[in-house]
């Protein structure tokens, strides 16, 4: 069952203003599910780094918040379907792997996914809104925007320097480089 009809979004506007409720809703579900996955971490970085996520998410509705009052909007009651996904699938993954380092592996997978969806909708939102005429709103957006790439950009970070590593029960300082240019982990024998 489609989420719209041929009757809800007919204008650019109407769309725009669809996004934002939905982006709203994924940042209401993160403020719930960023504490569980924080707690399910057997890594203090990166139970650091959800809970500093967390503080930044809260920011993040406030800022969608100004942003719908500086467009006229009143946000609607939406529920985000494709975060709901990446919610359910971070609380399988608390529920069925076991407490540690691989469990933090995938947690760091399941945020990262999170994040993609998240740098995609501001993205679409930036764009949106100065195509419309809301300088001031794309700002805005675009701050989240580069705050969504900053956390991507950690949680690839850490795992690569920490947390892939003691998945792999590999010292960290023997096991892992990065080739110029890639990413790409190796592994050293």
């Amino acid at each position: 069952m489609s989420i719209f009809t041929k009757r809800d979004i007919k204008t650019i506007n109407e769309a725009f203003l669809h996004e934002l409720s939905d982006i709203y809703s994924a940042e209401k579900q993160l403020t719930v599910a960023l504490p569980k996955m924080r707690k399910a971490t057997a890594s203090s970085a990166l139970a650091e780094g959800f809970e500093v996520h967390l503080q930044e998410t809260f920011g993040q509705l406030e800022r969608l918040d100004q942003v719908a009052k500086i467009c006229g909007f009143e946000l609607k009651d939406v529920k985000c379907k494709a975060m709901q996904g990446l919610v359910k699938e971070g609380d399988e993954i608390i529920a069925e792997i076991e407490f540690g380092a691989v469990r933090d592996a995938m947690l760091i997978a399941a945020a990262q996914k999170v994040e993609h969806y998240e740098i995609a909708s501001y993205g679409t939102l930036v764009e949106m809104a100065k195509k419309l005429g809301y300088p001031d709103a794309a700002i805005m957006l675009a701050v989240t925007l580069d705050e969504e790439k900053s956390t991507d950009e950690k949680l690839n970070e850490l795992a690569l320097t920490e947390v892939n590593d003691a998945a792999m029960g590999v010292s960290p300082v023997a096991a892992s480089f990065v080739t110029e240019g890639s990413t790409s982990q190796h592994i050293v024998n």
